[in-house]
């Protein structure tokens, strides 16, 4: 190990390889730090909504009601994607008919009253 050398020649020393590993180990640590950091910003703009790509394709997906869901459809493979939730619901509703439409929204304007 003593007798390495570098390009010019000249024997390198035990400590001037540590301190280059050293050096070269702080900068690598601040480019990941930076990488970590603009990824999470990407996540948290993901999370609030600011960009929202489909899971298929990175299309852009909009957002548009149906039977009072939020579903989101992509503008350009034109997926539909559903939350947790949603599909169960939808279904629920589809199922009831039209007297149990009728009487959830008797009784959806009877409880909004009351809460008023």
């Amino acid at each position: 190990m003593e007798n390495e050398k570098d390009r010019s020649g000249e024997k390198l020393n035990f400590d001037e390889r540590s301190n280059e590993d050293s050096y070269f180990a702080a900068k690598e640590h601040e480019l990941i730090e930076g990488m970590k950091a603009e990824f999470q910003k990407i996540e948290a703009a993901q999370r609030a909504g600011q960009i929202v790509n489909c899971p298929k394709c990175s299309g852009k997906l909009e957002s548009y009601k149906f039977m009072d869901f939020a579903l989101d459809r992509c503008e350009s493979c034109e997926g539909i994607w559903l939350d947790k939730g949603e599909l169960e619901g939808i279904l629920r509703k589809a199922a009831r008919g039209p007297l149990g439409a009728f009487l959830e929204r008797y009784f959806a304007k009877d409880e909004t009253a009351t809460k008023s």
